[in-house]
């Protein structure tokens, strides 16, 4: 019995001509090759599995061929090509960075570059996963990739790019690897199938491709699997079995329950694909992927976008046909937001019921227009009612001959009556203007100004207050600061604790604050003295309305005070003694007498 090999080496391409979906690298270096134009270090970025290691091995060969074709391709009769094919060839060398990424592994190869090669014109060095070198690796690296000798040529490859410094990547001569496109994979597995004599449909292979998002060696190892799963026949069914993968023919009976705004129907079609080991968060986001499809088919200009297995286009179209824009999109957003609150979900099952529900009547929550196929939304409120003004009429003011002013007054008490005039003011004499009487029913005396009497002095309205009003509006006079005394401060303390007693306070600063120590030091600055820190943090919460208090009852502002340590005599710290070895176990023998009978007995010597 042969010995098996997976397909992904069995097939692994073996010149430029082979290399699938990387027709834009190979061509440019095989114009390399023909003409001479080879660089000394070569940096390969791209994917997994698209062909990385794979060109580079197969550029390696090339360049130390003594015989190359014409189209810039290794022979594969000369000794150099038969070793390399045989895994001999000492002038490649293999290194994986992902495992050899110390300072002391590129210092050795950099010490082996330094020996010509024994046969063969280049050196080269394949160095997979160079991202994973350390920034001390690359800088030991740095001044042998700038000026390699001449026989040496380095080739790199890694899938991330950016973590690569960028002083690397001035050296090499870059190229980046695109995914391989489900056309191509499609074909090459196709090949490989018809080589290997295996029964496959076309639809089965469009799965694998969809499946392996562009990684040729992920979709060599899924055919093997599938072919061992079915016996050697690989149909559509068998692989969306093996590969987990909800038919398309459920999502087209949901969309239609949907639609039709059958819930219960849509429930238990949710429910039988979820007692067939389907996952809810796979659910959702294959339904989102077969609405992105339909979304795609209702414009011909992005139908090329349409990537589904051959046979099912005609149906996506016919679906799209029934179904509008507003109602796809809406559906979309509401699949989006319920993939994100998924893995918060506490009921899995609850919440994908949820958004079936959400999806079954957003059709009521939508409105078609008929008439130019707009779409317009539902009203939530009505439209909102004007409120109606009254117009306010102007207020005219016709100037009469003589300013006159009525003052209000209350019978037997002529000192305190009440004028009602309109704002006028201040230090402006009386001029025409007519003050209405707001109260009809209350005695008015006129005050008149005699016209005749042009050189007599006129009266304000603000001396004629002050003449009614008399001595009721006082200025009140400035208080003057006090001094600090320690009678007056001990009661303000006093009263300070009562008040946060009262207030609910915690009862420890109440009782801290009694039983601290006070020290006047000027008219303005006192001292608490407290025997703790936590005592003066306590304090010191309660300062700013302290202080509050003391500035209202002194009318100085400039009062403060601080709160200090009292340093408390006649008590030592007591200091941790360092003792020996010998001091230790001494100590040890005084409290437990039995530890000397123990060593005696066991003959144990101490080594103290």
């Amino acid at each position: 019995m042969d010995k098996f090999i997976v397909s992904a080496r069995k097939y692994r391409p073996q010149e430029f001509n082979t290399v699938v979906g990387q027709a834009h690298i190979t061509t440019t270096l095989k114009n390399a090759i023909k003409n001479n134009q080879l660089a000394h270090a070569f940096l390969f970025c791209g994917p997994r599995g698209v062909g990385k290691t794979t060109c580079a091995r197969i550029l390696a060969k090339t360049i130390n061929c003594t015989n190359i074709t014409p189209e810039g391709e290794a022979c594969n009769t000369c000794s150099s090509c038969i070793s390399f094919n045989d895994g001999g060839s000492l002038n490649i060398h293999e290194l994986d960075a992902a495992s050899n990424n110390s300072v002391d592994d590129i210092r050795s190869l950099v010490e082996q570059v330094r020996f010509a090669p024994q046969a063969g014109k280049y050196k080269i060095y394949i160095v997979d996963e160079v991202h994973m070198l350390s920034a001390s690796a690359f800088n030991a690296f740095l001044k042998t990739l700038e000026e390699p000798p001449s026989y040496a040529i380095f080739i790199l490859a890694t899938t991330e790019k950016h973590k690569i410094l960028p002083t690397i990547l001035s050296r090499c001569q870059i190229f980046d690897f695109k995914r391989i496109t489900t056309n191509d994979t499609v074909e090459h597995l196709q090949e490989i199938i018809d080589k290997e004599h295996i029964k496959a449909d076309k639809a089965a292979l469009q799965i694998i491709a969809q499946k392996s998002e562009g990684c040729m060696r992920d979709a060599l190892s899924i055919l093997d699997k599938i072919v061992s799963f079915s016996g050697g026949e690989v149909d559509y069914q068998n692989t969306i079995e093996h590969l987990n993968i909800l038919d398309h023919d459920y999502y087209f009976k949901l969309i239609q329950h949907l639609k039709e705004q059958d819930l219960a129907a849509a429930l238990l079609l949710f429910d039988e694909i979820n007692r067939k080991g389907f996952e809810g968060d796979m659910v959702l986001n294959g339904f989102a992927e077969f609405l992105r499809n339909i979304l795609v088919c209702k414009d011909a200009k992005a139908a090329q976008l349409l990537d589904v297995v051959e046979g099912m286009q005609e149906k996506y179209y016919a679906t799209a046909q029934n179904l509008e824009i507003g109602y796809i999109i809406s559906s979309l957003n509401i699949l989006n937001e319920a993939e994100l609150a998924y893995k918060m979900a506490r009921n899995k099952k609850l919440h994908i019921e949820l958004s079936l529900i959400k999806l079954s009547f957003l059709q009521q929550a939508i409105e078609l227009s008929t008439q130019n196929g707009q779409i317009v939304k539902k009203k939530l409120v009505d439209d909102a009612v004007g409120l109606k003004f009254r117009a306010i009429q102007s207020l005219q003011v016709k100037p009469p001959k003589e300013a006159k002013l009525f003052v209000e007054q209350e019978p037997k008490q002529p000192a305190t009556k009440t004028i009602t005039s309109p704002y006028i003011p201040e230090e402006k004499p009386v001029t025409t203007t007519q003050v209405f009487e707001p109260k009809p029913e209350t005695k008015k005396s006129v005050i008149q100004t005699a016209s005749s009497q042009k050189n007599a002095v006129k009266k304000s309205l603000l001396d004629v207050l002050r003449e009614k009003a008399g001595d009721k509006y006082t200025v009140e006079s400035v208080k003057e600061a006090e001094p600090l005394t320690m009678e007056r401060l001990t009661a303000c303390i006093e009263l300070f604790t009562k008040k946060l007693d009262e207030a609910g306070g915690k009862i420890s600063t109440v009782s801290t604050i009694q039983s601290a120590r006070v020290e006047l030091i000027s008219e303005i600055y006192f001292k608490f003295y407290v025997p703790s820190i936590t005592a003066q943090k306590s304090i010191d919460q309660e300062k700013s309305s302290l202080i509050d208090l003391l500035y209202n009852s002194f009318n100085n502002s400039a009062i403060n005070f601080s709160v200090e340590l009292e340093e408390q005599e006649g008590q030592e710290e007591d200091r941790p003694v360092l003792l020996s070895s010998r001091e230790r176990y001494e100590l040890m023998i005084a409290q437990f007498p039995m530890i000397k009978v123990l060593k005696d007995k066991l003959k144990m010597e101490l080594d103290i």
